[in-house]
This record gives structure tokens, C-alpha cells and sequence, in this order.
């Protein structure tokens, strides 16, 4: 097992942590899916300065994400 670890990712990259056996592009959409769906997730994303067309995440944009689902 490999440890997580907290960095810029892109969505895709962070995604596919998440749904290893999907393919890139539906899950990104999983991965939206579940931020869109959580409204303090998506929340405290926005204060961090996410925008959806965002393509990399921040280090605490990463962080947040697995505090609220957890690490992948």
C-alpha cells in the first residue's frame, strides 16, 4: 500500500486515486460530482479560490478534499 501524499495534483490525477478503475474522464466527473454534491466541500473550495475550470488543485485545495472523502 502507498501513502498518500498531500500536493498539487490535477483532477484527473487526484480522481484516478479515487476511482482507479475508471476511465480519465468519467472520473473526473465522479469526482466533481461528489465535490458539487457536498456543499462544504464545494464551499471551502471556493473561499480557497477554486473555480471549476480549475485543471490543478492547490496543495490545500487537496487537503480539503481529503479531510471531507477521506484519502483515496
Amino acid at each position: 500500500m502507498t501513502t498518500f501524499t498531500i500536493q498539487p495534483y490535477t483532477k484527473k490525477e487526484l480522481a484516478l486515486l479515487y476511482f482507479p478503475s475508471a476511465t480519465p474522464h468519467v472520473v473526473v466527473n465522479h469526482l466533481m460530482l461528489w465535490i458539487r454534491r457536498c456543499k462544504s466541500i464545494h464551499d471551502a473550495l471556493v473561499d480557497q479560490g477554486y473555480r471549476k475550470t480549475t485543471m490543478w488543485l492547490s496543495p490545500c485545495e487537496v487537503r480539503l478534499i481529503t479531510e471531507y472523502l477521506g484519502e483515496p
